[in-house]
């Protein structure tokens, strides 16, 4: 089996055990079954850390339920390799030449090198910010709820902040913290970080311990840094003075707000769709225009490496740096005086056709199996699906059994990915020793 296929079949058996445990009359505030189907939504959208779910989770699942869900999100965000690979380093287990290659494929690294102290820094690094965001969001919730309720409302919201999941205990999401300094900056804190991707956390760490130390050679920030921070950056400023300008006039959104209520939800609403799932003002009464921006957003995602899916922002700026060369009469797509070799923009290329057309199919199916829903309703859905983001204009819950079930695989195609499920399908490519004669033909 490849390598590729022990990823995705992977997805699927945590999938399938955690359907099974939220199944379960434990799991249930009821103390009864739950429908399968349910179970296997709130299991794939978990390990897929998406958020979009059928049921109200702080209402219809007990606590073993939401424990479950937590878990199932902290395994879905480390990634299926990078778990049990984890637990056979707990254990004190070899890795083999396929765990390495497997983990260099999971991880989206160039080299197989080192790959268990990588693990390490990565559980690491998972469990710092996890329990920054816990301490932080105490005091948020203890006076609300007792400690510790408070205590597992911080933990469950932090888990979920930094895999970039976005389920929440409350059936509002936090529509009622909107005004909350600490919160909003928190949660959003621990989203971005979670989603820039690790290479990009540990090579700001390791510039700061340089500048700290005063080393005479500091690190040189690669491109993947640079591309990734300066897109995500630019991202997160254009959203928030677009929401600002689009939705502070809109009475049912920012309307009744205050300027500081209205930049923070501004501040969030441009974090979220990027891709964490949730929200601190209903989405349901926005503007059109500003449903279509959360879904390019959406669209976009967060950066390789991290807890976030999408598109990746790393691949936008390969499409735009194209883009502009073409324009400017250029024959080399050049970013920060490195030349994009044609291999990766042909990967590029090929998860930006790969992703609109999953986006398009799921829509066009669902179109067809729910006509009661309009077509906003349902591209931001589907794109939320895919995006692993969990936003929602309200339907979920509302759709036919073949919608979610359509949701459900668009949601897993999101998560392991448009190329490694191609290849797990299809096989590893082989390279080709035949070279064949060049010829032009209009385009554009």
């Amino acid at each position: 089996m490849t390598v590729s296929r022990t990823i995705c079949l992977g997805f699927l058996a945590v999938i399938g055990l955690g359907a099974l445990l939220l199944m379960m009359p434990f799991s249930s505030s009821s103390g009864t079954w739950i429908d399968p189907l349910v179970a296997l939504f709130t299991s794939t959208s978990a390990v897929c850390v998406t958020g979009l779910s059928v049921v109200d989770v702080g209402t219809y699942f007990s606590f073993w339920g939401q424990l479950f869900v937590a878990i199932l999100v902290q395994v879905g965000g480390l990634g299926y390799m990078t778990a049990t690979t984890f637990l056979l380093l707990l254990i004190g287990a070899r890795f083999s030449l396929r765990d390495k290659v497997a983990i260099q494929q999971a991880l989206d690294r160039t080299g197989i090198q080192g790959s268990a102290q990588v693990l390490r820094s990565i559980i690491a690094t998972t469990l710092i910010f996890e329990l920054t965001g816990v301490f932080l969001l105490l005091p948020v919730f203890v006076p609300d709820f007792g400690f510790y309720r408070g205590l597992w409302y911080a933990i469950f919201h932090s888990i979920n902040s930094w895999n970039n999941a976005g389920f929440s205990v409350f059936s509002d999401s936090f529509i009622r913290y909107q005004s909350s300094i600490l919160l909003n900056l928190t949660v959003t804190g621990l989203i971005i970080f979670g989603g820039i991707g690790y290479q990009v956390i540990m090579e700001m760490y390791l510039w700061l311990r340089d500048r700290i130390l005063r080393k005479t050679h500091c690190i040189i920030f690669s491109l993947n840094f640079k591309v990734a921070t300066s897109t995500t950056l630019i991202l997160l400023i254009l959203g928030t003075v677009a929401f600002f300008l689009i939705e502070q006039k809109n009475p049912e959104t920012f309307g009744k707000m205050d300027l500081k209520t209205k930049i923070l939800a501004a501040w969030f609403q441009s974090v979220t769709p990027r891709t964490a799932g949730f929200n601190t003002i209903d989405f349901s009464k926005m503007t059109t225009a500003g449903l279509f921006i959360t879904i390019a957003f959406m669209f976009i995602g967060a950066s390789p490496g991290g807890t976030g899916g999408g598109m990746k922002t790393t691949t936008l700026r390969v499409l735009t740096t194209c883009t502009k060369a073409i324009l400017q009469g250029n024959e080399e797509a050049v970013l920060y005086e490195r030349k994009i070799p044609l291999s990766l923009i042909l990967k590029a290329v090929g998860v930006f056709i790969g992703s609109l057309a999953t986006v398009i199919i799921a829509t066009i199916l669902i179109s067809l199996t729910d006509t009661k829903f309009n077509f906003i309703q349902i591209l931001f859905e589907v794109v939320s699906a895919f995006a692993t983001v969990g936003l929602s204009t309200g339907i979920t819950a509302s759709v036919s059994g073949a919608a979610k079930l359509v949701l459900i695989v668009t949601m897993y195609v999101g998560r392991v990915g448009i190329l490694l499920l191609m290849s797990a399908l299809l096989g590893d490519p082989s390279p080709s020793k035949i070279r064949y004669p060049e010829e032009n033909l209009l385009v554009g």
